[in-house]
């Protein structure tokens, strides 16, 4: 994300806080390992909730194309990277898509730039998989989605219960995916 003029308002007004926020926890902002941290914490915040400028018209443009193809459209493993929304924590992990055509296909780079829309805001990983599924539902014509969503939560692992090798998994699926188990088993074979 370039940063434009407007931003550095928002970003002297993050700035601010995210010094306040160092005094309270005890620390010095002023000294020399923070100095610029409040104004780097600021621009690395806008980055990772940059998704809340974008929307799914614009994220996928004219890249809606014709197809005969009735198969199964997959990409799988998309790493992503989120904030939980309610500690403020990363949590990350891999998402796969797929999806049956009816008359149209996306190009592929645009279910990733879905995936990162969504990712790149506040979130919860049941919402975040079903916002992607929702998305890709709505912007072509198909026969079913399916969206699986695998992740590790710092909010479980450097917090709370501590458990480093729970991860969470979390599906949606509309169409064929949701009332056809085969057609489920398809697509969790090519995971």
């Amino acid at each position: 994300m370039n940063y434009k003029s407007e931003d550095s308002q928002l970003i002297g007004e993050l700035s601010h806080h995210i010094e306040e926020i160092l005094k309270i926890l005890g620390e010095n902002p002023t000294r020399e390992g923070l100095l610029k941290t409040p104004q780097r914490a600021a621009k690395a915040l806008l980055y990772v909730t940059k998704g809340y400028h974008e929307n799914k018209e614009e994220v996928i443009g004219d890249a809606i194309f014709p197809t005969d193809s009735k198969g199964m459209v997959l990409v799988k493993n998309i790493e992503f990277y989120s904030l939980c929304e309610h500690h403020l924590l990363p949590f990350f992990g891999h998402i796969s898509i797929g999806y049956l055509p009816d008359g149209k296909i996306l190009g592929l780079s645009k279910l990733v730039r879905i995936v990162e829309m969504f990712s790149r805001r506040l979130q919860v990983q049941e919402q975040l998989t079903h916002q992607i599924c929702l998305a890709l539902s709505e912007a072509i014509p198909n026969r079913g989605v399916v969206v699986r969503v695998l992740a590790d939560h710092l909010c479980m692992k450097m917090r709370g219960v501590e458990k480093q090798n729970a991860t969470t998994l979390t599906v949606e699926a509309t169409g064929l995916f949701e009332k056809s188990p085969e057609m489920m088993q398809q697509f969790l074979a090519q995971l």
